[in-house]
């Protein structure tokens, strides 16, 4: 590893091998030749002669075929130091290579023939290995939901006590998060089409030429190169390049899948604060420098963290296609090169992040109880006021009076910080007819998380478990983080 010069984070501390891999040199190159092999092929098959005699042979398809692989890396820098063009540089290498065929590599293209349709193969692969990912993230949060589904514990809205909810009703808010996301994924990756090979302004000028303008068989070009990729069709019209729109509809995918990481690892930061739930925290993991007793979420707050530079790094793709002129401009291209590869990385890099901790969540039942009973006597009032009723109360008095002493007991917890004493104050009280047994028996708190496990078991068995199973080739990763 050179430590003389910036290496991105990104590959060296957060992304996969298998996605760094997605948007390596090799990938991209040899995507570009299997993409001149299929131009050449389709232009064979659709019978492209000169006085008879067709202009491209199985020797020279062969010939191109033979060398898809191994990219002569050194010939193609040396050349683009002297003409200054990628594209051309890779022709002349290929070239180098199958001297046969030479003559025919790129006949009929326009440079966006190999970038832009590598582009589109490149993040099609990159979402495949994202909805991987994510189903993956999404079984644990399964098993975690349907583990805890029965444990009660404090739910709180504006981060204040509120009613009870379970460990697990909880975990399928972030679910189903991820859930909204997944569903995002498929309609994006389902709807990926080729740009195809339409020219230098998109109108298919240089095949009207080289067929001698016969439409009926130009019209063939692009469904066969399209079939020969992997795709169902190509888009039906374009400028010089695929709209930009596509990069904008795919990173804001991957932006939807950031934000829902952010929500679930801040929750786990707040509840790791409680001492409620905690992720993984290895045998030697060092919290702290300083404080060696500290534990802190480094994980969720990495989520957090690179969850951030994926959901800014989607106005990028946006703006770029608000900015094109007409049927092309370049200013795409440096942004392009670092606005969709990284966001890919780093989501790539949040997925791990996310299986690891759901994967490795420990849960403290005893501190969750706890906080709960400090707080239940508030969320019993109502109950309790009902039952009073019942034996002959008057419902807008017991409501007043439970004001009233329910302040008091606030008071007494935040002010002289002792325990919360509001059952005593109401089994005093001659307006309740209750004695503090009779109102501690109403404190089981799963008298309080109304659908809880119910909601649960439903959302799991009517929802995920059947995509689950779905895609249960997909499942089964583990994530390793690096540091």
């Amino acid at each position: 590893m050179s430590t003389d010069r910036y290496v991105s984070p990104l590959s060296e501390r957060y992304a996969s091998s298998q996605m760094q891999y997605i948007f390596s040199q090799d990938m991209k190159f040899r995507t570009w030749r299997k993409l001149w092999i299929a131009l050449a092929e389709t232009e064979k098959e659709l019978g492209l002669s000169q006085n008879g005699r067709p202009v491209i042979t199985e020797e020279q398809i062969a010939e191109l075929k033979a060398h898809a692989e191994d990219i002569n890396y050194d010939v193609a820098r040396a050349r683009e130091k002297e003409v200054r063009h990628d594209v051309m540089s890779h022709v002349y290498a290929y070239g180098q290579q199958c001297p046969g065929a030479a003559g025919i590599i790129h006949l009929g293209a326009t440079s966006c023939y190999v970038g832009d349709n590598t582009d589109i193969i490149v993040m099609r692969e990159g979402l495949r290995l994202i909805r991987k990912k994510l189903l993956n993230v999404m079984a644990a949060l399964a098993d975690f939901a349907d583990k805890y589904k029965d444990l009660p514990t404090l739910a709180f809205t504006h981060f204040q006590p509120a009613q009870p909810t379970t460990v697990g009703k909880r975990a399928t808010l972030w679910l189903q998060e991820f859930f909204l996301d997944l569903e995002d994924l498929d309609y994006v990756l389902g709807n990926m089409k080729l740009l195809g090979s339409k020219g230098t302004t998109g109108t298919q000028a240089s095949f009207l030429e080289l067929f001698d303008g016969d439409q009926e068989t130009i019209d063939k070009i692009d469904p066969m190169i399209a079939e020969k990729m992997g795709f169902k069709e190509c888009f039906p019209v374009s400028g010089q390049t695929y709209s930009r729109k596509i990069d904008t509809r795919v990173i804001n995918v991957l932006a939807g899948i950031a934000a829902s990481a952010h929500k679930m690892s801040n929750d786990i930061r707040l509840l790791q604060h409680l001492k409620e739930v905690e992720e993984p925290f290895e045998k030697s993991q060092i919290g702290s420098s300083a404080m060696a007793y500290k534990r802190n979420p480094m994980r969720s707050e990495r989520i957090a963290s690179l969850s951030r530079y994926v959901m800014i790094d989607a106005l990028n793709p946006a703006v770029t296609s608000a900015a094109q002129w007409f049927e092309r401009t370049l200013d795409d291209s440096a942004n392009k090169r670092l606005s969709i590869p990284e966001g890919f990385l780093a989501v790539d890099g949040i997925l791990d992040l996310c299986l690891n901790v759901a994967d490795g969540l420990v849960v403290y039942p005893k501190v969750i109880e706890k906080h709960l009973r400090s707080e239940l006597p508030f969320m019993a009032t109502e109950n309790i006021m009902m039952d009073a009723v019942k034996l002959g109360g008057n419902r807008q008095e017991l409501h007043e009076r439970i004001r009233e002493l329910s302040m008091e007991a606030g008071r007494r917890v935040k002010a002289e910080g002792r325990e919360n004493n509001l059952l005593e104050l109401i089994a005093e009280d001659p307006a309740f007819p209750m004695n503090l047994e009779e109102l501690q028996q109403a404190m089981d708190p799963a008298r309080y998380v109304g659908r809880s496990r119910e909601q649960v078991d439903s959302f799991l068995r009517d929802i995920i478990r059947p995509l689950l199973e779905e895609n249960k080739d997909l499942l089964g990763e583990k994530a390793e983080i690096n540091v």
